[in-house]
Order: structure tokens, then sequence, then C-alpha cells
């Protein structure tokens, strides 16, 4: 599936790693047993079969809205058995963040969006882990309670990127890693 994300700022980058690594630690499948490049905790705003490098000229100014304050909710579940449950922490939803999801999708229009990607029903979330058993899905939860991950984290979304499978190519959107803005989004 090729996407659009955004990526977290490395402060909040380096939170999500450091529970991937308690899963793995533990045992546990993890996030960070996948090595690709393209490997990084992120929002998924869309996800299709493909995505037309085209549309990148009229994405490039919503990462204007960035960076983007929000919150990592609790642990929480995607998924069903046999086929394997995924443990995420939901994005606490805001008018900024729905807002600029809207923008994308006016941006790029066409259809065929997995669906929990698709406006009205956006399921914006940070992956743990995938494939878990209930079994290891208690595991975690007593693995990342040890290691007193807390209950929800404040996260920086700081830059939109687009992810092409087909060639196996990170294209960033913006802003550029480390760019400081102020509130309003202005350049310093």
């Amino acid at each position: 599936m090729h996407s659009l994300e955004l990526l977290l700022d490395p402060a909040s980058d380096e939170a999500v790693r450091d529970e991937w690594r308690v899963l793995s630690a533990a045992g546990l499948p993890s996030q960070g047993d996948h090595a690709g490049t393209s490997n990084a905790p992120h929002v998924t705003l869309v996800a299709r079969p493909g995505l037309d490098p085209a549309a990148d000229p009229r994405l490039l100014p919503l990462s204007a809205a960035l960076p983007l304050a929000a919150e990592l909710g609790g642990l929480s579940l995607f998924g069903a058995p046999p086929r394997g449950l995924v443990l995420v922490r939901p994005v606490v939803v805001t008018r900024e963040l729905l807002r600029l999801h809207a923008r994308v999708h006016e941006s790029l229009g066409g259809a065929g969006d997995v669906p929990h990607t698709t406006p009205g029903r956006w399921t914006p979330h940070v992956t743990l882990a995938s494939r878990l058993t209930p079994d290891q899905v208690a595991r975690a939860l007593v693995a990342l309670a040890e290691a007193d991950a807390p209950a929800s984290r404040p996260v920086v979304l700081s830059q939109l990127r687009r992810w092409d499978p087909s060639t196996a190519t990170i294209v960033p959107l913006g802003p550029a890693p480390g760019r400081p803005q102020d509130a309003d989004g202005a350049d310093h």
C-alpha cells in the first residue's frame, strides 16, 4: 500500500522506539523488529493502492501546518484472532489534525483508500506491534507497565512523507527536519 504519513519529531520518535525496545526485550513482536529504511513511528493519513507522484506539489504546502502537537492515548488493539492483534497508541484527535487530514484528501482526490484512512472513518494511531496472540498482548501490557510506559504521551507530528512500496522510495514532503516554526507555522 502506498501511503502518506506524519513522522514524529526526534524526541517523540525516540519515546515510541523505547516502547518498541521494551516489547522486543520481552521476546514479543515489535515494530522495532523491522529493519527497513521506511520503518519509523508514524501516523498514516492516507493508504491506497497507488499515489500519483504528480500530486506531491499540491501536498507540499500542507506541511505548513507542521509541527503539530498531539497526544498518543492509552494502549489499544486492532484486529482479531486468528489473524493477529495489532497493539497501537491511538492519536487523540484535534480539530487541527482533522483539518490537515481533510486537506490532504481534498488535494489527492480519488478513491480506493484503506477504510480506516478515509475522512469520517480515520483511525489515527502509532503501531507498536503486529500479529500478536491474545497471550502476547497480555505479556506486552505487563512489559510496558513494568517499564513505566505512560498512560498517554504528548508527541509532536513534525514531517509529512510519501511511501512508495513499488520502488521502496520515501519522498519527504516537508517541512525539512529540524526546521523550527512558530505556533502559527511561520519559519524562523
